[in-house]
């Protein structure tokens, strides 16, 4: 896949007709498709089904489906609602923009999974990675020690929130709501933690019972996150 050659040319004019589908609608199809039905479930012959068109003139608009997926993660990276310009409180828009990550994942559940196999970047990506270098512009770091950083915070919040959704497919799969089972586990680390065996886990539980509950576990990871990625400050 040459990168130089698939963005500048997504949308060039072909001879002849006029192409009956754009580029950009074949992309929300499939966006709509692995949000309805999981990355799976997205292959050329559904997204032509989709369209109502035949799978071989898809690969008229689109030569796989390795090139589709990166128009899909492009097309869902353009709904970051992020303003303009940074606050120039760099620890605070660095915390919106996860949470707007995390939002933006959680909306497309699929795309956690898909972010290990990009191989390029394009316009909207490319748009999140200018306003985040931005961002921590203020922040004493250098050019590269930035993108390092946002880099390794996307990470956090796509394993996150793989995380989160794993959890609530499980909640569905024992046919339990998420209190219910939570409740369980810890009647049950309680239960081993009673003993010798288990000091640290011991210690850890009379702790988390202590613990009012008011932050979000997300955000109070995410701020040992930053924490730690910008400790050399």
């Amino acid at each position: 896949m040459d990168p130089e050659a698939l963005w500048p040319t997504a949308e060039r004019p072909r001879r002849g007709r006029p192409p009956a589908y754009s580029r950009a609608e074949i992309t929300a199809e499939a966006v709509a498709l692995a949000d309805a039905e999981g990355l799976g479930a997205v292959t050329m012959r559904a997204v032509a089904a989709r369209i109502g068109a035949g799978t071989m003139s898809l690969y008229s608009y689109v030569p796989n489906k390795e090139t589709l997926l990166e128009f899909m993660i492009d097309q869902v990276s353009g709904d970051h609602r992020m303003p303009r310009e940074p606050s120039g409180d760099w620890r605070a828009d660095l915390r919106q923009l996860a949470r707007e990550q995390r939002a933006l994942m959680r909306r497309h559940p699929w795309l956690p999974a898909a972010l290990p196999a990009r191989q390029t970047l394009g316009p909207n990506a490319l748009t999140v990675l200018e306003y985040a270098l931005a961002v921590l512009a203020p922040a004493g770091l250098d050019a590269r020690a930035r993108l390092e950083t946002f880099t390794l915070l996307t990470g956090f919040v796509a394993s996150h929130v793989s995380y989160e959704l794993a959890q609530e497919q499980a909640t569905v799969a024992a046919g339990r709501t998420s209190r219910e089972l939570l409740e369980a586990q810890a009647r049950h680390l309680r239960s081993v933690a009673t003993g010798d065996s288990y000091p640290h886990l011991a210690e850890a539980l009379t702790a988390a019972s202590q613990d009012p509950g008011d932050q979000d576990a997300f955000d109070r990871l995410l701020d040992r996150m930053i924490d730690g990625l910008t400790a050399a400050v």
